[in-house]
């Protein structure tokens, strides 16, 4: 077998594994080959150099090393509740230990009187310290002697260890493993000028699982850390380049009549100057003639429906159409409004396609997209129905992007021979370094300025024990004139549940606002989509005052009037889902409300959460804590792709090797986007020798 294939050699083929223990291997830890393993890093490492006094040992140690003579060994309790206790005792005073499995093996081995070495994790029940399932062997000074400083810790499973495959024996396994691998099986896959002050790679593999000194781990993992984000950075820049290069794109080379008569004359409000900077960066992508595929992220009410008119002016400036697709027919119409509010005086055709438009209506609006009269259509996905044709689409818009999936927005691009430009818009605020690692192949603008006038929103958190008042509050705000949302939570497990749950507030709030003074819609999934729509339509005019929903009610609805959105449960909800909820008050020039209404008995995290939303509106400052609490995973509308799946780097915790690591990628991109000089020949190697392992696939 050659040198170079050892990596890839079957686990089974390492010294002490062989088939049964190598299809234990496989099904609990996805470890398959001799690299697998060598990335299954250990989680952690102890000094077992060190031994404890066991009268030093204190309720904030984790795991202790203790020595002294076992003693009072029997077992306790029957059957199923029978363990095995002991106890250790040194000079100082004595600590329990306990077994609740491997009683026969604890019988079998162990002899009370002698001396023992013990390690484990340490925990005090009423009181006392206890260790239960040390690892425990004899005392003897000269193996002591030969333990090394950092033994490392390896993650294992219930099942591997029953197969006697515990984290130890996994690090025997690990120890095995380099002495059948060289240098040679471990190139460097950093270019020179990166490794100064770097350790090399084979190095920093021995030194990140069995460490010389703690500086050398250091080392070992800021080196491994690095390679993991450079390479992650290095694909994304690459795949970027791969796509301006074969996407050929529209070319704006100008900015004409529409936008400036627009601009000049019939701009409602100053922009701000995020705004301003997103249309400089959209200018700047269309005029360069390969396909625009911007991100932009703007948080809730930051003016994003502005900067898609001003692109759309753009477009038609060069001759070409554009469409807006929204993911609900509510947020479709709601566009739809707002661009012809916006355009009242301008000569341009707004159409709106959605699945309940009129038949007459829509053969009008199909033929005016084939010949040309109407420049901008705003709709749901019955745009990319193979019906809909245009004459010269240059532009799509996309709102809410993560609720359409990939096949869906392919179609769009069919609509022209020359792929339109793309602009997806979200309010969910992505953390710049999610956006750098997920959605480091697309070009990311953000928004991070509130339009002029508008309020900050004051958010208070309340125990349900306070609901009597929340609702007076409530009641103040509609005798001004204004409007109110109170929402339920889904409950995952159960839709009856959630129902029922909502049923019931829902009686609680015509309790407390009785008709005819009150007026109260309801909206939620089950509700049929024309009942839902016109109980929306409903609050939205004004015709009640109160909206009574699940999360449905979350995007895109916009009631300038509504001042006060309380939310039930909040303790059951996410930091980014609270956040969205909150962004659908405070839309108009008056002071809104935020109401987090909790049980007392809510957990420390959910109501550290609640803390949270308290303390900022800022979108991005959430969305990095949500980051911190959920990890990457988690965070809805990420793309599942390989760029998250770090062995050792975190997003949240590597920010400057981040930010160094995307720096350096750029730069070698800039000077060598075929990788192509002498220099960068150890990574092009590495990258094709991993071609095969990831599947990276692009953003439609």
């Amino acid at each position: 077998m050659s040198q170079a294939s050892l990596l890839s050699s079957p686990i089974e083929y390492l010294k002490g594994v062989g088939p049964l223990r190598a299809d234990m291997l496989k099904k609990e830890l996805d470890l398959y080959t001799f690299g697998d393993l060598l990335q299954h890093f250990p989680h952690r490492h102890i000094d077992k150099t060190l031994v404890l006094d066991i009268n030093a040992i204190q309720p904030d140690h984790d795991f202790v090393q203790v020595r002294g003579v076992l003693q009072g060994l029997g077992t306790i309790g029957e059957k199923r509740a029978r363990r095995m206790v002991g106890q250790l005792r040194d000079n100082t005073g004595a600590i329990e230990l306990a077994w609740f499995q491997g009683i026969s093996w604890v019988q079998k081995n162990l002899v009370e009187g002698q001396q023992y070495l013990v390690f484990g994790r340490v925990s005090f029940f009423n009181g006392r310290a206890q260790i239960v399932h040390p690892e425990i062997e004899p005392y003897i000074p000269q193996i002591i002697a030969q333990k090394s400083a950092l033994e490392p810790v390896y993650s294992s499973t219930e099942k591997l260890k029953a197969r006697g495959l515990n984290g130890k024996q996994i690090g025997k396994l690990t120890q095995a493993l380099f002495t059948q691998i060289s240098e040679k099986d471990l190139p460097e896959n950093l270019p020179a000028h990166l490794l100064k002050d770097r350790m090399n790679r084979w190095e920093a593999f021995r030194q990140v699982h069995f460490p010389s000194s703690p500086e050398k781990y250091k080392q070992a993992l800021q080196r491994l850390i690095f390679e993991e984000l450079f390479i992650a950075q290095l694909r994304l820049a690459l795949i970027k380049i791969e796509r301006h290069k074969n996407s050929k794109g529209h070319l704006f080379s100008k900015v004409g009549d529409y936008f400036n008569n627009f601009y000049n004359l019939h701009l409602p409000f100053e922009l701000t100057g995020a705004q301003k900077r997103v249309i400089k960066e959209i200018r700047q992508d269309a005029a360069k003639g390969y396909q625009m595929n911007r991100l932009l992220q703007g948080d809730v009410g930051s003016g994003k429906t502005m900067i898609a008119l001003l692109a759309m002016l753009i477009a038609a400036d060069n001759g070409f159409q554009s469409c807006l697709m929204a993911p609900t027919e509510i947020l479709a119409q709601q566009h739809y409004a707002s661009l012809n509010e916006l355009l009242l005086e301008m000569p341009i055709e707004v159409a709106l396609l959605t699945g309940s438009t009129k038949i007459k209506e829509r053969r009008r609006i199909l033929q005016g997209l084939l010949d040309d009269t109407i420049h901008f259509v705003v709709g749901t996905h019955a745009i990319i129905e193979d019906t809909v044709q245009f004459k010269n689409l240059g532009l799509a818009v996309i709102d809410e992007q993560h609720r359409f999936g990939v096949a869906q927005r392919a179609k769009l691009w069919k609509k022209s021979s020359i792929p339109p430009h793309v602009l997806v818009m979200t309010a969910t605020p992505i953390p710049r370094t999610l956006a750098m690692t997920a959605y480091g192949d697309l070009d990311y603008s953000v928004m991070d300025e509130l339009p002029p006038g508008r309020q900050p929103i004051k958010t208070v958190h309340r125990f349900e024990t306070a609901r009597a008042s929340v609702m007076d509050f409530v009641k103040t705000e509609i005798e001004k004139g204004r409007q109110a949302y109170y929402v339920y939570p889904l409950i995952e497990e159960s839709e009856k549940m959630s129902f029922e749950n909502l049923m019931e507030g829902y009686e609680q709030v015509k309790s407390f606002f009785p008709e005819p003074k009150y007026k109260i819609s309801m909206v939620h999934g089950r509700m049929p989509n024309d009942l839902k729509e016109m109980n929306m339509q409903r609050f939205k005019s004004g015709e009640t005052q109160i909206l009574v929903g699940t999360t449905v009610i979350e995007v895109g609805v916009n009631v300038p009037n509504a001042s006060v959105m309380v939310i039930e449960s909040s303790e059951k909800f996410g930091l980014s889902q609270l956040h969205q909820l909150r962004g659908r008050v405070g839309r108009g020039m008056e002071q809104s409300y935020c109401v987090l209404l909790s049980s007392v008995k809510a957990s420390r995290e959910a109501k550290d959460r609640l803390k949270i939303m308290c303390s900022t509106n800022d979108g991005f400052v959430i969305a990095e804590k949500d980051l911190e609490i959920r990890g990457p995973g988690d965070i809805d509308g990420t793309r599942q792709s390989g760029a998250l799946n770090f062995k050792l780097a975190s997003i949240i915790n590597d920010r400057e090797a981040l930010e160094e690591a995307k720096k350096q990628a750029t730069l070698i991109c800039e000077k060598d986007p075929t990788l192509n000089l002498p220099e960068h020949a150890v990574i092009k190697a590495y990258l094709q020798s991993q071609k095969s392992k990831i599947g990276w696939g692009k953003i439609a």
